[in-house]
């Protein structure tokens, strides 16, 4: 993580976070439950529960083993997120009625959380390209249900045109996953640099197919858990200059240190301050990147 002294803000409090457990958080399901009814189930059961001051339907659970075990999880009264994950989905803001393409959708949490807002109106469209990874997807959405969406399996570089015209696309890609070194030990010295610019490819190809995706006019949020500046501003300045489009200011409710306007002699405009990183400091919890584009025609 050392190379990114001189762009994170309170470096040492970035990482004495990263040498904390991390809080366990959970989000509450619309669709099935209240925030009070999940949180007197689970201190009937033992738990600590505390509400998230900037989002009641966000709780951070402590105490009284495995909340995933327990019958109303089971039950689908909440998802087991993080509270920075959860961010993805308010910067997008899916509205009742609207069509939205989650094309990294797996295992759901994203997915159930937008239908969730869209009280199971609209249409969600849930990619994902690995066959074990969409039994996950497919499994949340039974459990939390969910009946808005349905699933498909592509490769999301490769996106066929399903004669759609998506209001909204999150693309939540795949990366090196460095702010969950909190859950990945390995990962606290940073992410292998050979891998980082091998997935930035991948992550290029996704951003730049959800911008083709999405109607003239329509809102792309880009998210990525890792800190990586060739993995975040790089791949949505490559984005802008492929498919017409402008950076939206993200408007979100938590700190965070605005996107990156240069790295390493690479400068990425003004306007990259218009993204957000989330660092485990700001809301004791995972990393997050975010960036929100308007496709212009």
């Amino acid at each position: 993580m050392e190379r990114y002294r001189s762009v994170i803000p309170d470096f040492d409090a970035f990482l004495a976070t990263l040498q904390r457990p991390q809080p366990v958080t959970v989000r509450v399901n619309r669709l099935k439950a209240t925030p009070q009814k999940v949180a007197d189930a689970l201190r009937r059961r033992g738990f600590e529960v505390t509400p998230l001051a900037w989002d009641e339907w966000l709780l951070r659970v402590d105490g009284g083993g495995s909340v995933a075990k327990t019958l109303e999880h089971w039950l689908g009264w909440f998802y087991v997120q993080e509270a920075s994950a959860a961010t993805a989905v308010m910067a997008l803001d899916p509205q009742p009625g609207e069509r939205v393409l989650d094309l990294c959708a797996a295992p759901g949490g994203k997915t159930t959380q937008m239908a969730e807002l869209m009280g199971n109106t609209g249409l969600i469209v849930a990619n994902d390209v690995t066959p074990k990874r969409l039994r996950a997807l497919l499994a949340n959405l039974s459990r939390t249900g969910v009946t808005n969406t349905i699933v498909t399996q592509w490769d999301g570089r490769n996106y066929p045109d399903l004669g759609i015209a998506f209001d909204k696309v999150l693309v939540d890609v795949p990366c090196s996953a460095e702010g969950r070194a909190r859950e990945n030990p390995d990962l606290l010295q940073g992410a292998d640099l050979a891998f980082i610019r091998s997935i930035s490819g991948t992550q290029k190809g996704l951003l730049r197919r959800a911008l083709e995706l999405v109607k003239p006019g329509g809102v792309v949020v880009y998210a990525t858990c890792t800190f990586a500046p060739e993995e975040n501003e790089a791949v949505v300045a490559y984005a802008l200059q492929k498919v017409p489009s402008e950076l939206l200011p993200l408007g979100l409710p938590v700190p965070h240190a605005p996107g990156l306007t240069e790295w390493q002699g690479r400068s990425f405009g003004d306007a990259m301050r218009r993204c957000a990183r989330i660092y485990p400091h700001h809301l004791d919890s995972g990393g997050m990147f975010l960036a929100k584009l308007q496709r212009l025609e």
